[in-house]
């Protein structure tokens, strides 16, 4: 029985047709995605199968999947249908990615690595056939994809731009996953007017009356599927009550109308129908089994003859399909619980092959609980683990505390997979498991464990010192029973509270003195960040001592550095913040964990924007900003776009400070997140001083030491203390800042924090009388200040302006043209023209800058660059910033004429240019 693939005709959606073809047409100049929405019998399907006989004929090669229901707990099983024509090529790629895809896909026992890592392969799996001819990839029902899948093809869509390639997903409205959180290009599709609707009746009912004609118009209220369907249930339902009434929401109808059509089938065909939309393979031979062992008869393909000829499934030598996911919805909703049961027990005992498979389903026989198989679930979920695959793990996990005979074995399941559900940043599966968890009278240390869990989700943002004392509490009390690492987690959440709010000096004190407390190495990274983060000042000299110990000791921990580079910017030490960041980068890039990268690239920006050190912070920003969007993390987003801000700022670049600040306010002024408002002040406050408005940049800074202020933080504001005391100066108030500068000296007693003591060196300089001021200049200039380029300039600048001042004007000339040359060597384009023209005004011209490549290239295209010069083949470029080698060139081929080389040899000096 050959399946009927014929396209058939569409009504009233000539300009959508148009659209696509368009789409199609420029394949060959870029690629791209768009989503096509609606409601359930629109259109969507028709619409895509129209499209892709148009790329048939246009030579391009036509990959598909579709999602369905029954399979959205097997991971993969959407993308693995989608790549099966190319499961030849796969041993043509990397063997990283080539091992990460066939672990995805279940032909090793390889642990699955990060999806981010599987994305990648099959991002440039695709890539490679593209290379051949154009590819379509069209996704059906795109809302049942299971949640791997779809998060694979969400990254492919982002990368589409440098590729031939096309995607369309077909998604139904009221339905989100990561394709829809995407940020791709949408085609909704409406509702029929009256004149298609009426046209696409007639076409399928031309024999009805008037009056049948008007009432089915109405009812069917313009939904193509509707249109086709309604009429056969009429024809059937004929003096026995007419059609379905019209007060149900269309799909009910629909449901409704494909139950009349399946009622009037063969019971034989009506049972294999039900095991065909309950079964998570299209396999025919499978179905066909199951339904012969529920039916106690042979049972052949012929009995699904009578649904093919009602256009219900389609039908070939292997599989079956239903020609509709409502008709699957429809038998579904049409059997009883009992039935449903019958059909799993059926289907697991004919499966062979797939344990994990045949598990699901003995699961899914029963509601009675069956300890035996809970057990199979648990090792199920372990299983699931050690691939990777952690959604798998939460379910059978969920699966398994359902089926539990003992409440306090149901209970720890339920947590346990909550915990995993955590890793994912699942808020919505966390809240109905801990929901179903806590009536069952957890154990103190099940309870402490959901504490640590709920916190994931809270990023220790309110100004509620009780909670962060009150999660101290509670650490110490695990300790004391032994459960060390789950104390550390809450010490670790209750950290971030002191991070992200203002906590008071009893609740920092007391984290510090449980976390102090635990028995584990002083060395361990999670105790310093704990520190770090609770007590940046009061524990500022043990962080640095030990960072410092671990520099000079270094094992080649990447998980140690990780923390370590967010510990050194919390104590102002960003010279090792950025050595560590760079020691953590490369492993978390080979391992494809973009969340945990996207947090180090944070951290990396901030370290190295305040030290100026551009060639790392304008691509660390960039990307940060990128994939902290891309693997939702909105706060760390928002404080990329405020370290993005900074860079701005230090560039000269207004508009871009004020847009990316407004950004990043809005996500964090409703939930007062004061990292990222007092970045935003001190970015808006560096391009206020860049521009000379420095009231303005006083209004800005001084915000950062107001406790009364939502961009007061106590760590932060110790990093801006040079661009408060320049901006007081220039503005009058040097008076005005008396308090806060004492209060600073205070806390530089306490600890070495090396940007809080160069800016102090700095601040008193500039804030001293003009009599006395020379010696604070040359204290702050015989500082150690080699790793700190800008901070040493900033201070030959205020000197020289300072000689200038005193008409010691040729003295004044040698370092203010120093910090020319240091300036114009960074990039930092306002200060390089105000050491312009502190040298004008001494009589001495200046050669005008030259530009630079940071000036004409995207940070994307500025970090290819400096890595092509580095040696990395377009293949290594793409590995390291999860690109298509394509794309990569695609970037070159923009980059060589903007900076007029023809080879990659030349790039290094263009990046680099002789003074």
């Amino acid at each position: 029985m050959p399946a009927d693939r014929s396209v058939p005709a569409l009504f009233g959606r000539e300009p959508e047709q148009r659209l696509l073809r368009d789409f199609l047409d420029s394949v060959r100049d870029s690629g791209g995605a768009m989503l096509v929405r609606g409601e359930g019998g629109i259109g969507k399907s028709a619409l895509l199968l129209e499209t892709a006989g148009i790329a048939a004929t246009q030579g391009m090669r036509i990959l598909r999947t579709t999602g369905v229901e029954s399979e959205t707990h097997l991971p993969f099983a959407g993308l693995h249908q989608l790549l099966l024509p190319l499961r030849a090529e796969i041993g043509e790629l990397p063997h990283p990615q080539r091992d990460a895809l066939r672990a995805a896909f279940g032909l090793t026992d390889a642990r699955a690595p990060d999806p981010f890592f599987i994305a990648l392969a099959a991002l440039n799996l695709l890539s490679e056939a593209a290379g051949r001819s154009p590819v379509l990839l069209l996704v059906e029902d795109a809302h049942w994809l299971d949640r791997s899948s779809a998060e694979v093809l969400a990254f492919v869509a982002r990368r589409l731009d440098s590729e031939p390639i096309v995607l369309l997903a077909a998604i139904r409205d009221g339905h989100h996953n990561p394709l829809t959180g995407a940020g791709l290009r949408e085609l909704f599709l409406d509702r029929l007017d009256h004149t298609a609707a009426t046209a696409l009746l007639h076409s399928h009912a031309p024999a009805l009356t008037p009056t049948a004609r008007t009432q089915l118009l109405r009812e069917a209220a313009g939904n193509p599927l509707a249109l086709v369907e309604l009429p056969i249930v009429a024809d059937r339902q004929r003096g026995q009550g007419g059609l379905p009434p019209g007060w149900l929401p269309l799909t009910t109808r629909l449901e409704q109308a494909f139950t009349v059509r399946i009622s009037g089938l063969p019971q034989l065909t009506r049972t294999i129908l039900l095991v065909a939309s309950l079964n998570d393979s299209a396999d025919l031979a499978e179905t066909l089994h199951a339904a012969a062992v529920i039916t106690g008869v042979p049972v052949t393909a012929d009995d699904l003859a009578p649904a093919a000829t009602e256009r219900l499934v389609d039908v070939d030598e292997t599989g079956v399909q239903f020609r509709h996911p409502l008709m699957r919805s429809a038998i579904y909703q049409g059997a009883s619980i009992s039935q449903r049961h019958a059909v799993h027990a059926a289907l697991a005992d004919v499966i062979t092959g797939t344990p994990d498979r045949r598990l699901w389903h003995r699961a899914a026989s029963t509601s009675e609980p069956d300890e035996a198989i809970a057990s199979e679930l648990v090792a199920a979920a372990q299983r699931a683990q050690h691939r990777g695959d952690q959604l798998s793990a939460v379910r059978a996990l969920q699966h398994a505390a359902r089926l539990s005979e003992n409440p306090v074995q149901r209970c720890e399941r339920l947590v346990r997979a909550a915990e995993y559900a955590t890793d994912l940043g699942r808020r919505d599966i966390v809240v109905r498991l801990l929901g179903d968890a806590e009536p069952l009278e957890p154990s103190a240390q099940q309870r402490a464990r959901i504490v640590w869990i709920r916190e994931n989700f809270e990023d220790g943002i309110r100004d509620d010192s009780v909670a962060a004392r009150a999660l101290a509490d509670l650490a110490e009390s695990m300790a004391a029973q032994g459960d060390t690492d789950l104390a550390l987690k809450l010490l670790s959440s209750a950290s971030l509270r002191c991070f992200w709010a203002h906590a008071d000096s009893r609740s920092r004190q007391r984290v510090v003195a449980v976390a102090e407390g635990l028995p584990i190495d002083d060395l361990d990274g999670r105790l310093l960040a704990i520190l770090a983060f609770a007590a940046p000042i009061e524990r500022g000299k043990v962080v640095i001592d030990r960072l410092r110990h671990l520099v000079a000791h270094s094992a080649g921990n990447s998980q140690a550095a990780r923390l370590l580079g967010s510990s050194a910017l919390m104590v102002g030490a960003f010279d090792l913040s950025e050595e560590f960041c760079a020691a953590s980068l490369p492993v978390l890039r080979a391992q494809g964990r973009l969340s945990r990268l996207a947090r180090d690239l944070g951290a990396q920006a901030w370290s190295t924007v305040r030290l100026a050190d551009l060639s790392v912070a304008i691509p660390a920003a960039e990307e940060a900003e990128r994939l902290a969007h891309e693997t939702s993390q909105p706060l760390m987003h928002a404080i990329a776009q405020a370290s993005g801000a900074m860079v701005a700022a230090l560039r000269g670049d207004q508009d871009r400070v004020e847009s990316l600040s407004v950004a990043a306010e809005q996500v964090a002024l409703p939930i007062g997140a004061r990292p990222v408002l007092a970045t935003v002040q001190l970015a808006r406050g560096l391009a206020a001083l860049g521009e000379g408005r420095y009231a303005d940049a006083y209004d800005h800074l001084r915000r950062m030491h107001d406790p009364a202020d939502p961009a007061f933080h106590l760590a932060l504001r110790c990093f801006a203390v040079a661009e408060l005391a320049d901006a007081a100066v220039h503005s009058g108030q040097s008076h005005a800042i008396g308090g806060i500068m004492e209060e600073l000296e205070t806390m530089a007693l306490t600890t070495p924090s090396p940007a809080l003591h160069a800016d102090l060196r700095y601040a008193r300089a500039v804030l001293a009388d003009e009599a006395t001021a020379e010696p604070f200049f040359e204290a702050a200039l015989t500082a150690d200040l080699r790793r700190w380029p800008f901070v040493r300039a900033r201070v030959q600048l205020a000197y020289g302006e300072w000689l200038r001042r005193q008409r010691r004007t040729a003295e004044s000339r040698a370092p203010l043209r120093i910090a020319r040359e240091t300036f114009d060597a960074l990039g930092v384009i306002p200060w390089s023209e105000r050491a312009r023209q502190e040298l004008r005004a001494s009589g001495e011209s200046s050669r005008s800058r030259g530009r630079q490549a940071r000036d004409v290239l995207t940070a994307q295209e500025f970090q290819i660059a400096q890595m092509a010069a580095d040696g990395l083949t377009n293949r290594e470029i793409g590995e390291k910033l999860y690109l298509s080698h394509r794309t990569v060139s695609s970037h070159l081929y923009r980059i060589f004429p903007k900076l007029a080389v023809t080879s990659r040899s030349a790039l290094s000096t263009a990046l680099h240019p002789p003074p």
